[in-house]
């Protein structure tokens, strides 16, 4: 697969964690930059909750320094949710058991398989993203009536390197980017809602201390869940999502 233009790539042995790494660099870097970590030892996920990542598991960042206004550069979690469906498809050679799960995970055979993290720092955003391709977590590693985690290798049987991910999901996400800054969320969510899982389902979504249980309606133009409960019609903007 070819590198895309314009975008820097740095392979680490190991490393604290990509995210931070980026944040570190962001300052000094003139372009867009993905950062692969071999290993990684203080990895990290959403809300601050820690990262099982074991050798052989793809954690990677990367570092842009986008110019739209905040709610804007926050719909790039699914630019980024899409690129790594794409290139995992691009790596297994199917597709098939793919399915990405708002706001931004990628599950495979209805377990979680990815995640990703949006954070900002000095200016740019950083987009974490880890992939279980060898080993998945233990479900007591997992947060109570989470999606149980699944490793690529189980599931397929391919064992993929990081290295040769980072190629794919780097050449993908070129291409999602430029469709984003061109012709703007409507297609990216449009692509997104058709691999989305459980649309038109019930789903539980958790905000904080407050938990909402309706049917799975759509995303709407802001990148905010749409969910239809007893009540009322609600616009989510951060939640966990349970089935």
């Amino acid at each position: 697969m070819a590198w895309p233009e314009g975008y820097g790539r740095r392979v680490l042995a190991e490393v604290d964690s990509t995210s931070a790494e980026g944040a570190r660099i962001a300052r000094s870097l003139s372009g867009p930059e993905w950062i692969l970590g071999l290993k990684q030892t203080a990895a990290r996920g959403r809300r601050g909750r820690p990262w099982v990542n074991p050798a052989g598991n793809f954690a990677a960042s990367l570092v842009l320094r986008p110019t739209e206004a905040p709610e804007v550069v926050a719909l790039r979690s699914f630019v980024a949710s899409l690129a790594l469906y794409d290139a995992l498809e691009a790596v297994v050679g199917d597709a098939s058991g793919l399915a990405l799960k708002w706001p931004n995970d990628v599950l495979l055979h209805g377990g979680k398989l990815a995640g990703i993290l949006l954070e900002s720092a000095a200016g740019h955003l950083i987009i974490g993203v880890g992939v279980n391709l060898i080993a998945a977590p233990q479900a007591a590693q997992v947060e109570a009536g989470a999606v149980p985690p699944v490793s690529l290798l189980a599931e397929t049987g391919k064992r993929v390197l990081p290295e040769a991910l980072l190629d794919a999901l780097a050449e993908a996400y070129a291409v999602r980017e430029a469709a984003f800054v061109t012709y703007g969320f409507a297609p990216i969510r449009e692509a997104w809602l058709a691999r989305a899982a459980r649309v038109g389902e019930e789903i539980i979504a958790r905000t904080g201390s407050n938990a909402y249980r309706g049917t799975f309606e759509t995303v709407d133009e802001q990148g905010n869940l749409v969910l239809k409960t007893s009540e009322a019609r609600r616009a989510i903007s951060a939640a966990d999502v349970f089935f």
